[in-house]
């Protein structure tokens, strides 16, 4: 018996390689025992006799100690997450979707079989955003955490922006990369940051948001026009995943948005991620890293392994002292909505009209919506919708005339 710990691994895509990759070369007390994949036949550059197709391989292996999941299909990945559970198998996992959709009942789970679940992998890539909330920020009353969450898109936009490429050129860039996905949909409309958003406000605020309650808009609309008068305005654009607390309520969502270049947000180009928090102690820090790529994350998962290993496990901190706080589905945002002349929007739409211009064929609106009208204009594949700097949220609500000041 070597004494290392077991792993069991499922899914050698891009991130499942780059981990199977540093773990082989890691000094760690740690062995791979088993590999599921869908497709046994294809050429891997791994030990063929670690391979199998089936769950039960992993599952019910008594000498495995530790499951890591690296799949691409969200329902079977909270399929396996609940059956390690209940073989009293800790996970590791990196997969956003499964954990946004089910992270309260993951939460429970955890709780039921005493067994833990890491996935700092699966909240923008190299930094460890997770652990420092659980960590760094556990006793910290926090304000505002926010920034960029998907290193597709800021690569993406990096691109059109300072090199001038059209958006499908540069998708296709990012695919050849790696850094986006062949259904690149997820990222591009703003789906990804959503999804890591929601499971970073449990550790932020405590607090257990469907996604299906964030509204997120991606960067697919986003025009020339738009990166003119961003340039005009001396700004660039990112996609922002932010949510911030107001009096008893959070307020959270995702949108390209006008960022000033003095901020240290509009010096995050490429595949990079950034994210900074605010509490009442620390005041504001920043955290900037890879978002994307197989070893960046790879390397992310590999250090979860390691801790799951020595015990360790989320504390759920916030969710402890959560002081009934809810999440925001009333307000108003401040934006700036473009679109072709004949697409019917007009100034009466906005509650409070701050101006307009006309450039060419274009026509840009700048003002306060409804929370409500911005979810319904978000599906409409005919507007570019930017969240305008400074302060753009502001409550409705008569006995909390608060504001949020965001980059």
């Amino acid at each position: 018996m070597s004494g290392k710990k077991k792993i069991g691994l499922f899914g050698l895509g891009c991130v499942g390689q780059g981990f199977y990759s540093l773990l082989t070369q890691a000094n760690a007390n740690l062995e791979i025992k088993k590999i599921v994949v869908k497709n046994p036949n294809k050429q891997r550059s791994v030990d063929q006799s670690l391979l199998s197709v089936s769950p039960e391989d992993i599952l019910n292996d008594p000498e495995i100690d530790i499951v890591v999941e690296l799949i691409d299909d969200s329902k079977f990945a909270f399929e396996l997450l609940k059956k390690s559970l209940e073989k009293k198998k800790p996970l590791v996992t990196a997969n956003k979707k499964m954990l946004a959709e089910h992270l309260e009942e993951i939460f429970w789970l955890q709780k039921r079989y005493n067994t833990p679940v890491l996935y700092e992998g699966a909240v923008c890539g190299s930094i460890p955003i997770i652990r420092n909330l659980e960590k760094h920020y556990a006793f910290d009353e926090l304000h505002r955490v926010e920034g960029i969450f998907n290193g597709s898109t800021n690569y993406i936009l990096t691109k059109m922006i300072e090199e001038k490429k059209d958006f499908a050129s540069v998708l296709a860039e990012a695919q050849r990369l790696g850094f986006a996905e062949s259904d690149p949909t997820l990222d591009v409309k703003g789906f990804d940051p959503k999804f890591k958003l929601a499971i970073t406000m449990a550790h932020a605020f405590g607090i257990f948001i469907h996604p299906n309650q964030i509204v997120n808009i991606g960067v697919d609309k986003i025009t020339e026009h738009d990166i003119r008068y961003a340039r005009q305005q001396g700004c660039t654009i990112k996609l922002i995943a932010k949510a911030e607390r107001v009096g008893d309520q959070i307020v959270g969502f995702v949108a390209p948005q006008f960022v000033p270049l003095e901020s240290s947000l509009a010096n995050i180009k490429n595949e990079y991620n950034a994210v900074s928090v605010t509490g009442a102690s620390t005041g504001l820090q920043f955290l900037a890293g890879k978002g994307a790529g197989s070893l960046p994350t790879g390397l992310v998962v590999l250090s979860d392994v390691v801790a799951i290993s020595q015990g360790d496990l989320y504390s759920y901190e916030k969710v402890r002292h959560a002081d009934n706080l809810s999440f925001a589905n009333e307000g108003l945002i401040n934006i700036c909505v473009s679109f072709r002349e004949g697409e019917g929007i007009r100034p009466a739409d906005f509650v409070e009209f701050i101006g307009g211009y006309q450039a060419g064929a274009f026509q840009s609106l700048n003002g306060w919506v409804s929370l409500k009208k911005l979810s319904n204009w978000s599906d409409r594949d005919s507007l570019s919708i930017i969240f305008n700097t400074g302060v753009n949220y502001k409550t409705t609500r008569s006995e909390k005339k608060q504001e949020l000041t965001l980059v």
